[in-house]
């Protein structure tokens, strides 16, 4: 956090603040103008309520880098206590469960449990259209833990597939399929060696020749499915140029449903943290995504990404590059991995001199 200048104000989200906070600096509202509290109070829940409501229910508040450093502090704990409420409002915790109870059920007898699937499948495709967008991004976003990758990168993949389903006016039975589809894609993962698909580095190339190989095990563990389903959920790594796999088919001999699920598979995979790597930023990732467009990913499908999605991480708190903290304030189509991020109460370009690491995942 070198990059914090102790004295200078600067935004921060209202949700930091914790019972029992000591205030060594004064705190303003999200206008940089109105008084919240005075320095030298110890905050507790009435106080943090009060300042909720003077602030008009607005998240941000400024508060000097000092300030910020002691909320930060605490951030751990706060991180683990806000996601999870927003999970287990949203009933991610369930669809999280549910996909591990199916990749350990194949595991243990290469079956699959299709009634259990259906209806988790069906109830996050109602979620996905229920929920906000960006509380379905926050989700996406958020910093889960590294053991936990596999059954969430399912349910994330769903979600998200979902989610670019609707964006793309697709009917419900559609995005019902989207979302099945994101739930099994990768559940021939379960033959891959565990040292293979946990290893703490870049894999060999031989090791990724093996890896290749959980597609063609999708494909025999989804016989009894729908077809459509089975081929779409197999041909996740097939690319529009015909470089993917295992088929190396073109185009539009890759059926719609895998085309977006093969984009909403590379999101989630590059946002989240690995054994072997640190997380994109979901701007890196759609910048990533956008270049590769139209040699690898569909256009239409990554067209309603880049209209949509950043629409959703505009007024987001976001970690920057040097440790200060910013906000999300204007994301230029033509450039989105440098969005416009409020820091200091001055609106700044950023380069890749100060850039966008991560979301604050309880914004």
């Amino acid at each position: 956090m070198s990059g914090i200048n102790e004295n200078v104000l600067m935004p921060a989200s209202i949700r930091m603040l914790y019972d029992g906070m000591t205030i060594h600096d004064d705190i303003y509202d999200a206008d940089s103008e109105r008084l919240l509290v005075r320095a030298g109070n110890t905050l507790n829940a009435d106080q943090i309520e009060r300042m909720q409501r003077l602030n008009n229910g607005r998240d941000t508040i400024y508060v000097t880098g000092r300030t910020h450093k002691t909320m930060v502090s605490k951030r751990p704990n706060i991180d683990i206590d806000s996601i999870a409420e927003v999970e287990e409002t949203t009933g991610y915790v369930e669809f999280k469960d549910t996909a591990m109870q199916v990749l350990e059920g194949i595991a243990d007898k290469k079956d699959i449990n299709q009634d259990a699937l259906n209806t988790v499948a069906s109830t996050i495709s109602d979620r996905v259209v229920s929920t906000p967008p960006d509380v379905v991004m926050s989700l996406i976003n958020s910093m889960a833990p590294v053991d936990e990758y596999l059954q969430r990168h399912s349910v994330n993949v769903g979600m998200l597939s979902g989610l670019i389903g609707q964006w793309m006016g697709l009917s419900k039975e559609q995005i019902d399929k989207l979302s099945l589809i994101g739930l099994l894609h990768d559940c021939g993962n379960t033959f891959m060696p565990p040292s293979v698909l946990t290893a703490p580095r870049k894999l060999t190339i031989a090791e990724y020749e093996v890896i290749k190989m959980h597609t063609v095990h999708t494909n025999e563990l989804l016989a009894s499915f729908p077809e459509d389903v089975r081929m779409a959920a197999s041909s996740h790594h097939e690319r529009v140029d015909g470089s993917g796999y295992p088929k190396s088919l073109f185009g539009g001999n890759i059926p719609l449903e895998a085309r977006i699920t093969a984009v909403s598979d590379t999101y989630d995979a590059m946002v989240s943290k690995r054994p072997y790597r640190a997380p994109h930023s979901p701007f890196n990732v759609l910048a990533t995504i956008i270049s590769l467009t139209p040699a690898r990913y569909d256009t239409d499908v990554v067209n309603a990404l880049k209209e949509h999605m950043p629409k959703e991480l505009v007024n987001k708190t976001v970690t920057m590059s040097d440790g200060t903290i910013g906000i999300i304030r204007e994301i230029d189509p033509d450039d989105i991995e440098f969005p416009r991020v409020e820091l200091s109460r001055s609106v700044v370009k950023t380069s890749p001199a100060l850039y966008c690491v991560s979301m604050y995942t309880d914004d």
